[in-house]
C-alpha cells in the first residue's frame, strides 16, 4: 500500500493552474551562473564534492534553501515582493535539471567520448576518427591536444565548438521532449489509477510551503533533531578530514572479513555503507520494496555461494546487471500494459476529436514522443549507425528510461545510477555477437561507441525529474506543459554552461593537469578498441549473461504475477531491479528502513509513521546540507580539505 506523506491529500483541481512568472526565469537563470560556476569548481577543477550526481542536484537544493531564508527575511521585515510556493518550486526544479546536465554523466562524459579518439595515439583507436562525423566531434588534432593539455593561450578555439554544441543542443531537446511527452502520457494511469506517492517531492514541497511565520517545516522540533543528527555525523567526519587526529565514524562497515574461505568468500565485497539521505528519503518507501532490496541482495550473494560449491569460477557470479537489463524489459511492458487503458484514451481524445483543451494536450504529448523519438533516432542514423541498429538501441534506452521514472515515481529512492547502466548496449552485443553489427556498415560500431553514454551516463533518466515535476506542478496548481517549455529551457541552460565552464578551464589548464583524465575516459578508451577490435576478431553471444537476462526477467515477471495473485505478497519487482542496479549501496540504508519503519507501523500504526516523517526528511536534509553544500562549497575553493573525507550521491 503506498503511504501518502504530507499535509493535505487530497489532489487539488486541475482548473485555474496558474502559469510561470518572468521573475522565476530570471531567478532561475541568474543561480544556474552560479551553480555553473560552483560545478566547475568543484567537478571539474579541484574534484570535490560530486554535487550534480545527488537527487537533487545539490545546487538545486541550494537554490532553493537560499530562496526560503530570503522569503523568511522579507516576511520579517514586511517587505512586498516575496516569491511564491510556485516560484520557489519552478526555479528549484530549474537549477537542478540545468546543473544535472553540466555533471560527470552528461556534459563530461560526452566530452570524453568526443575528443579521445584524437588524442590517444594507440593503433585500435586511431581508425575511429574517420568514422566520427565532424558535425559531432571537432577533427582538429592541434585544438584537442590544446584541450588535454592546455592551450599556450589559454583560449578556446569556440570556432570549432560552435558547431558540435549546436548539434548536440539539438539531440538533447529532443530527446528531452520525447521522454517527458512519455512521461505526460503515464502520468495520470500512475497517479491516479495506481495513486503512486511520489516520495522525493515531498522534501522540497515541504521546505517551501509558508504562512505568515515561514515554512512550517523549519519549526517542526522533529525535523531539526534529524538534520542535527545527520548534521553531527557530517561534521565529525569533516573534522577528521581538516584535523586527522580527530577520531572519524566513516562511512561504512567492511563485513567482507566474514567471509574467508571458500565458498563463502563468494560474499565479498560485503559492505553496509552509511548514506544518511538513503535512510531519511527510504523512510517514505514501501514496506513491501526495502524489504525486496535486502532480501533479494542476500539472495543474489547466496546464489553465488551455491554455484561456486558446485562447479562454478569464483567471481564470476552473480550477474547483477545482465539480471537487471531483463528485469527492466519486462516491467517496461508491464508498464505498458498495465496503462494500456489510458494511453488508449489518450490517443482516441488526440486524433478522434479535433476540439477541446484535452485533445490537444494529448496530441501535443503524442507528437511529442514520436517527433522526438524520430529526431533522435535521425541524429544516429545520420551520424552512421545502421537504422534498426540505431531504432533498437534507442527504443531499449527509453524502455529502461520509463522504467527509471517508475521506480522514481514508486520507491523515489535518490539514486540517479539507479539502472543497469551499460546494459541498453552490451544486451545486444552479448546476446547477439558483434557480427550482425560489424556487417552492418564500417562506421556503426564507431558510431555506436559515441552514443554509449545514452547507456552508461545518466541524461535518459532525467525522466526521474520530469515525471516529478509533473507531481508538483499538480501539488502547487503549476500549468504543467508550461512548466515543461520552462524545463525545456533549463535544458538549453545546462548544456551551454555545461560546455562553458568544461571547455574554459580545460583550454587553460589542461585535462591532464586537473583531473588526469576525463570522466568516462575508463570506458571510452575500450569501447573505441572494441569497435575497431570487432571487425577483425568478432565477439560471440555470451551465453551465460543471456541466460542471466532471462532469469532476471523471469524473476520480474514471476514478483509482478504474485503480487496481482496473492493480497498482501511480501515482495516487490521494483526493489528487485534496484537491487539488481545497485544492491551493494542500497541494501544496508534499506535494511536499516524496514526495520524500522516496520516497528514503527506495527507498534504506533500509520499516526505514529506520519508524525516521524518530518524526521527523517531532515535527516535527509542535513545530510544534503552539511556533506554537499558547505562541505561542497568548501572543497571546491580548499581541494585538499576534501581528500580525507571524500563525499559522492551516486
Amino acid at each position: 500500500m503506498q503511504e501518502l506523506y504530507w499535509r493535505g491529500v487530497a489532489t487539488p483541481s486541475l482548473e485555474n493552474y496558474q502559469g510561470l512568472s518572468k521573475r522565476a526565469f530570471v531567478l532561475a537563470l541568474l543561480l544556474s551562473l552560479l551553480a555553473g560556476f560552483w560545478v566547475r569548481r568543484s567537478e571539474i577543477m579541484v574534484l570535490a564534492t560530486q554535487i550534480t550526481e545527488s537527487v537533487p542536484a545539490i545546487p538545486g537544493l541550494a537554490a532553493l534553501a537560499l530562496l526560503i531564508a530570503l522569503n523568511y527575511l522579507l516576511h520579517k521585515l514586511r517587505k512586498a515582493g516575496s516569491f511564491s510556493t510556485a516560484e520557489l518550486l519552478t526555479t528549484f526544479l530549474f537549477v537542478t535539471i540545468s546543473t544535472t546536465i553540466m555533471g560527470i554523466g552528461v556534459t563530461q562524459f560526452l566530452f570524453s567520448l568526443m575528443t579521445l579518439p584524437f588524442y590517444l595515439k594507440t593503433r585500435d583507436i586511431i581508425p575511429n576518427r574517420a568514422y566520427l562525423p565532424r558535425w559531432l566531434a571537432p577533427h582538429n588534432l592541434q585544438a584537442i591536444k590544446h584541450l588535454y593539455e592546455g592551450a599556450p593561450n589559454g583560449v578556446v578555439p569556440w570556432h570549432l565548438w560552435i558547431v558540435p554544441l549546436l548539434c548536440w543542443l539539438g539531440f538533447f531537446l529532443a530527446l528531452w521532449w520525447c521522454l517527458a511527452s512519455l512521461m505526460g502520457l503515464l502520468y495520470h494511469a500512475w497517479a491516479d489509477d495506481e495513486r503512486l506517492s511520489f516520495p522525493l517531492v515531498a522534501l522540497p514541497l515541504e521546505m517551501s510551503q509558508t504562512d505568515v511565520q515561514g515554512p512550517p517545516f523549519f519549526r517542526n522540533p522533529l525535523m531539526w533533531s534529524g538534520f542535527a543528527l545527520a548534521a553531527v555525523y557530517n561534521l565529525i567526519n569533516i573534522a577528521h578530514a581538516l584535523a586527522p587526529a580527530f577520531p572519524a565514524m566513516g562511512k561504512q562497515f567492511d563485513l567482507s572479513p566474514l567471509f574467508t574461505s571458500p565458498p563463502w568468500s563468494e560474499m565479498k565485497p560485503l559492505i553496509f555503507h552509511i548514506r544518511p539521505e538513503l535512510i531519511g528519503l527510504g523512510f517514505l518507501v514501501s514496506t513491501e520494496i526495502s524489504l525486496t532490496v535486502w532480501v533479494s541482495y542476500f539472495v543474489l550473494k547466496l546464489a553465488a555461494v551455491f554455484g561456486v560449491a558446485h562447479g562454478a569460477s569464483p567471481g564470476l557470479l552473480p550477474y547483477f546487471q545482465e539480471e537487471g537489463i531483463g528485469a527492466y524489459m519486462v516491467l517496461a511492458v508491464l508498464l505498458i500494459w498495465l496503462a494500456r487503458r489510458r494511453l488508449k484514451e489518450a490517443w482516441k481524445s488526440a486524433w478522434h476529436n479535433i476540439t477541446g483543451p484535452d485533445n490537444t494536450r494529448y496530441r501535443r504529448l503524442w507528437l511529442g514522443f514520436f517527433g522526438g523519438f524520430l529526431i533522435t533516432w535521425s541524429y544516429m542514423w545520420m551520424a552512421g549507425m545502421g537504422w534498426w541498429i540505431a531504432l533498437a538501441y534507442l527504443a531499449l534506452v527509453v524502455a529502461v528510461a520509463m522504467v527509471y521514472g517508475r521506480l522514481r515515481a514508486e520507491a523515489g529512492v535518490p539514486l540517479i545510477w539507479l539502472f543497469p547502466y551499460q546494459q541498453q548496449k552490451a544486451f545486444f552485443l552479448y546476446t547477439f555477437g558483434s557480427a550482425p553489427f560489424a556487417r552492418n556498415s564500417p562506421s556503426t560500431l564507431t558510431v555506436w561507441a559515441l552514443f554509449v553514454f545514452l547507456a552508461r551516463g545518466y541524461f535518459p533518466e532525467m525522466t526521474g525529474y520530469q515525471i516529478e515535476s509533473l507531481e508538483i506542478a499538480r501539488r502547487v496548481k503549476i500549468h504543467a506543459a508550461k512548466l515543461f517549455s520552462f524545463l525545456a529551457l533549463a535544458v538549453v541552460v545546462g548544456v551551454v554552461l555545461g560546455w562553458y565552464n568544461h571547455l574554459v578551464p580545460y583550454y587553460q589548464h589542461g585535462v591532464v593537469q586537473l583531473r588526469g583524465e576525463i570522466w568516462g575516459q575508463w570506458l571510452t578508451e575500450p569501447e573505441y578498441s572494441a569497435a575497431t577490435g570487432y571487425m577483425q576478431t568478432p565477439k560471440l553471444p555470451d551465453i551465460p549473461r543471456i541466460y542471466a537476462t532471462l532469469i532476471g526477467a523471469l524473476i520480474a515477471f514471476s514478483l509482478w504475477w504474485c503480487r496481482i495473485r496473492f493480497t498482501g505478497f511480501w515482495f516487490h519487482p521494483i526493489g528487485y531491479v534496484m537491487t539488481c542496479s545497485y544492491g551493494s549501496l542500497i541494501w544496508g540504508p534499506f535494511l536499516v528502513v524496514w526495520l524500522v519503519k516496520s516497528l514503527v507501523l506495527r507498534y504506533g500504526g500509520m499516526r505514529l509513521y506520519r508524525r516521524l516523517i518530518p524526521f527523517f526528511l531532515g535527516l535527509a536534509l542535513g545530510h544534503f546540507a552539511v556533506a554537499g553544500i558547505l562541505w561542497g562549497l568548501m572543497g571546491a575553493w580548499v581541494g585538499s580539505a576534501v581528500q580525507g573525507y571524500p563525499v559522492f550521491f551516486g
